[in-house]
This record gives C-alpha cells, structure tokens and sequence, in this order.
C-alpha cells in the first residue's frame, strides 16, 4: 500500500509543474490579449478632443502604457497618466500630477495633516480615488476588474474625467505650498 501511495505522489510531483506552467501559459495570453485590446483603445481614445494624450508602452514595464495630459490645464504643469494591465485580470489606472516640475510627494507638502484630510474627503466625494505610492508620491486612480469582459467604455469615462484632476490641485496647492494661495480654478465632480 505505501508502494502504491509513493508511487502516486511521484507522479503528481512530476505532473504538477506542467500543470500549472499550463495555467501560467493561459494567464499570460489572457493578459496578453488585454494588452492589446488596451492599445487599440488609447490610440483611439488618446486623439479625442476631451482626452488629448499620445500613450505609448512602457519600455521597462511591457505591460504599463503612459501618457501626459499637458493640455487643458490651470494647476499642474502635466498629469502623467499610468495604465498597467495586472496578473489579476484588471487594468490600474494611476494620475500623478505633476506640480512646480515635480511630483507632489507627502515628505514634500508644507500642511500635511490638512492635505490628508482632504485626500481622504476627496476618497468620499470624488469619481477617482486618491493615494500614494511606495515613495510617497500623492496620486489619482482607479482599478477595472475584467470579470464582465474588457470595459472599453468605461476605460474611456475615465480617460475623459482625468482633466478634473487638476482643479483638485488647485484646491490643494495652499496645502502644498504652505501659503493662503486660492485655486486657479474649481474642479468639477
């Protein structure tokens, strides 16, 4: 009897690498495809009028897509736009404005409990949510998960709605700058 169970496990030990590199193969090519069907759209997208952004694929990230949004614009200097294709079929969606030629980072901001506090407020009120990253850069986002198919509308009403960021930073320049400075102009929920 343990001959017959040793003998099994063996031959699931040898079976199970092909098995799952089955299932990495399958991930990949899904993910693939998602990339694809990513590209065709910000070259599509990209040209509209409400949109205004060249992306192209990252070179260091084949799986990431950027663009700056440099157009439109009253607050930030640009909003670099990131969209990253995931292992866990969904498509991130980064804005990292770039304000006085840099990116706002938190170590940076001159009223940090206040610029938090408005962050969080903006989580509650705003269509993008609001955080930062590993290096402490502030950003706008939103995730897509691909459960229903590839969302190509609505990764399109994202795009769109990315301009709005910027009055965002205007209402957040005070905070930054440490200064009673009013917003150039309103954002638009």
């Amino acid at each position: 009897m343990r001959r017959q169970i040793g003998f099994a496990l063996a031959l699931f030990l040898l079976a199970a690498p092909a098995v799952f590199a089955q299932d990495t193969d399958t991930d990949t090519e899904a993910r693939d495809t998602t990339r694809e069907k990513l590209r065709a759209l910000l070259k599509t997208v990209g040209k509209r009028s409400d949109v205004e952004v060249s992306f192209h694929q990252s070179d260091k990230q084949p799986y990431n897509f950027t663009g700056n949004m440099l157009t439109g614009l009253s607050n930030s200097d640009s909003l670099e736009i990131v969209l990253r294709v995931t292992e866990n079929d969904t498509i991130n969606v980064r804005v990292y404005p770039h304000y006085k030629d840099a990116y706002i980072n938190l170590d940076k901001v001159k009223e940090k409990n206040k610029f938090m506090r408005k962050l969080l407020e903006y989580n509650d009120s705003n269509f993008l949510f609001w955080g930062a990253d590993d290096s402490a850069d502030v950003f706008c986002g939103y995730t897509f998960t691909l459960e229903s198919g590839f969302p190509d509308e609505a990764v399109t009403i994202v795009l769109r709605s990315i301009r709005n960021t910027d009055g965002f930073v205007g209402e957040l320049r005070p905070m930054i700058d440490g200064s009673a400075a009013a917003p150039k102009k309103k954002p638009s929920t």
